[in-house]
């Protein structure tokens, strides 16, 4: 398991880089609520804005989430705590006044940045493909 990043994954500094190339700003593995052990991958702390690229694995993904046949029961006991946290994650923020956005690890970086954007800027979204 150590192999498995944390944080900087691929999917997570190729948003972070078309966010950057559109001219935001922003914090990188960031506790958006002190006294909350909770990190985000991108924040806006100004806007209250958090959001969270989540692993396909790891986040139990409805579309690419495969259960692991090794040691089934520790696995989805896992994958369901952390569905369960992420969860509890977006009610905490929402009740501290913050918006939390989620995206997949596989979807294409553009268009998760253009929700990203859409909510830092306060702009009508324009109608894009989620995949």
């Amino acid at each position: 398991m150590r192999g498995n990043r944390s944080r900087d994954t691929g999917p997570e500094r190729q948003l972070r880089a078309v966010l950057h190339e559109r001219g935001l700003r922003y914090r990188i593995n960031a506790r958006p609520l002190t006294g909350v052990r909770r990190t985000a991958d991108v924040v806006f702390p100004r806007l209250q804005i958090a959001v969270f690229v989540d692993g396909c694995y790891w986040h139990g993904c409805p579309d690419h989430y495969r259960p692991s046949r090794a040691n089934q029961q520790f696995w989805q006991t896992k994958i369901e705590g952390n569905k369960a946290r992420d969860a509890e994650t977006d009610r905490l923020l929402a009740d501290a006044g913050w918006a939390s956005i989620r995206v997949w690890e596989h979807e294409v970086p553009q268009p998760a940045a253009d929700r990203v954007e859409t909510a830092v800027r306060g702009t009508p979204e324009v109608e894009t493909s989620a995949e």
